[in-house]
Formats: C-alpha cells, sequence, structure tokens
C-alpha cells in the first residue's frame, strides 16, 4: 500500500522494456561521508563533555539519531528510484512519499553525448545527456549512470538504428526469456 508502484506498471501494453537501472551507488557517496562525519562529530563531543552536561549529550544523541534517520531516507530514495527504457520512451520514477513519474518519448531525441570522469571511470558510472527537439525535458542530464557506455549504445540503436532490425533482436530476446521462463512485460 505504502510502497512505489513498479517502473513497469507505468508502461504500456505494446512498450517492450529495454533497460530498467538505478542510479550507481556512488551517488550517495557524498550522503555518506557526511553522515559518518556528523556522527563521528556529536559522539566525540559527547564524550569530551562532562557528565553535569546530560541534557547537552542528550540533545547531541538525538542530533546524531537524525543525522542516522536523514542518511536512511536518502538511501530509500535512491533505492526506489528507477530508470526505464522502453523502445518508445524513458521512464523516470523517483520518490518515497510522493512519486514523480517523468517521461520523455525517444522520438523526441535528437542528440546523446556521454561524459565520464576520472572517478566515474574508476567507479564504473558516468553521465549521458539527452537532447531533444525544441526544448529542455525532465530526463536531459542523467548523472551517476551505470555502464553508461552500454547505455550509450543501447539508446543510440533505439534512436538511430535499424528499426527491423531492432524488432527481430527483441523478438529474439522475447523468445530466449520465454525458454527460460523468466516473466516478461509487454
Amino acid at each position: 500500500m505504502f510502497a512505489p508502484r513498479d517502473p513497469d506498471e507505468y508502461l504500456l501494453d505494446t512498450e517492450r522494456r529495454v533497460i530498467r537501472i538505478r542510479r550507481h551507488w556512488a551517488v550517495l557517496a557524498w550522503d555518506t561521508i557526511e553522515a559518518i562525519c556528523l556522527l563521528a562529530i556529536c559522539v566525540m563531543v559527547s564524550y569530551l563533555l562532562p557528565s553535569s552536561l546530560w541534557l547537552v549529550q542528550n540533545v547531541l544523541w538525538y542530533a546524531a539519531l537524525l543525522v542516522v534517520l536523514v542518511y536512511a531516507y536518502k538511501v530509500i530514495e535512491w533505492w526506489v528510484e528507477r530508470l526505464v527504457v522502453t523502445d518508445k520512451r524513458f521512464v523516470l520514477t523517483t520518490g518515497v512519499i510522493t512519486t514523480k513519474v517523468a517521461m520523455m518519448p525517444l522520438s523526441k531525441v535528437t542528440d546523446l553525448t556521454y561524459q565520464r570522469s576520472a572517478s566515474g571511470r574508476i567507479f564504473g558510472y558516468g553521465t549521458v545527456i539527452v537532447e531533444s527537439a525544441g526544448q529542455i525535458q525532465a530526463l536531459n542530464r542523467i548523472d551517476f549512470l551505470p555502464r553508461p557506455e552500454e547505455f550509450y549504445d543501447t539508446i543510440s540503436e533505439l534512436v538511430f538504428g535499424d528499426k527491423a532490425k531492432q524488432a527481430e533482436r527483441f523478438s529474439m530476446i522475447k523468445a530466449q526469456r520465454r525458454a527460460q521462463g523468466k516473466k516478461m512485460v509487454g
């Protein structure tokens, strides 16, 4: 009841899911460092204070609890966020309490740019910039994308590739999944 909907539930029966991913865990790196530092400061200050300042110590421990809860919320938020690419559109679902669904048709894509920083090459993430006809869309910049080169190649094939070969390839993938007994969408 309170769990966010599965992103596949937003897809049409005529769509074939090509990619379903969540952002790379590195998106949480700064939040993790921040939470660890704040917890360390709370613990150190609490132990350095004399026991006569028990009220201040209690406030510090409640502050530490708040830091843990905020960090846990950010992790849950990262966990439920999904990017789904079908043969017709991009769908990004986000939000724990309020679900937001952003969508962009593949037919609007005019250009793709792929960027990878030094840390992205080390940890395996990158950025894909999707340019669309006429306006900036909700999904124009996708940061912390795992395996961005595969994502870039797949999107390039979907947008600029041969449609007949794509249909043949997807029907072969569907047949392989059926043979393996996996659940299919679309």
